[in-house]
């Protein structure tokens, strides 16, 4: 059974955000898992999407479900083996969260998903997971190498793989860990180096991995600013 959790509030304020700007799109369902190619131009694209982490603006990849979309980022943004996929649960009309876990008894990454763009498609702005708690920098900051990080995290011997993704870029532009507690959630601070971003908008993205075959469990994804 996938168990709910809350999400941290810097998604949270990220989806208020999102919900605000998006308010006077009509509603839309589709019952449909096949992706889509956009049609409509890259910089109204943009700004209609720019706060969602995946898929990309510049990609042909669309969901039409918020289910497919949760699938989509964990295989191919978090590089999750064969995660299981939880049920959608609706918050507003446009929006809501996606449970993914690496196993039946693995932890819970909820992933937020959210309608937009003019085809209402399903697009990720960000994941959150209990065991690891970012409170810096916060949704939407504007970051510059290297970027500090803080908050609480409980993971194996502690430690938690960190990155600065840009976006339309497989490749991090930096990579490193932090340190918390293996017992209970204990505090961390770091700092991550990253080179040079060519796209203005990526993500900070935290996650543990496995003991036996370093596989990634969990993870919690945040939407940034590059510069």
């Amino acid at each position: 059974m996938l168990k709910r959790h809350a999400v941290f509030p810097a998604l949270l304020a990220a989806l208020s955000v999102v919900m605000i700007g998006c308010s006077s799109n009509p509603s839309s369902t589709s019952s449909t898992t096949t992706t889509t190619v956009a049609t409509t131009s890259t910089t109204s694209l943009e700004s209609a999407t720019w706060t969602a982490v995946w898929p990309t603006t510049a990609s042909s990849t669309r969901y039409q479900t918020p289910d497919a979309a949760a699938q989509g980022f964990a295989t191919a943004y978090l590089h999750m083996v064969n995660p299981m996929i939880g049920a959608f649960e609706q918050g507003d009309g446009r929006s809501g969260e996606v449970p993914v876990q690496p196993s039946s008894s693995g932890p819970v990454t909820t992933v937020l998903v959210r309608q937009l763009g003019p085809d209402n498609s399903w697009w990720v702005l960000g994941a959150g997971t209990a065991a690891i708690a970012l409170t810096e920098p916060v949704w939407n900051a504007s970051i510059t190498s290297p970027v500090t990080l803080k908050g609480t995290a409980m993971a194996y011997e502690g430690t938690v793989q960190t990155q600065v993704r840009e976006d339309d870029n497989s490749k991090p532009l930096g990579e490193g860990y932090v340190t918390g507690r293996s017992d209970a959630m204990g505090p961390f601070s770091g700092s991550l180096a990253f080179t040079k971003a060519s796209t203005k908008y990526g993500a900070v993205v935290l996650y543990t991995t496995s003991a036996e075959n370093g596989a990634v469990m969990e993870a919690s994804v945040i939407r940034v600013s590059l510069r």
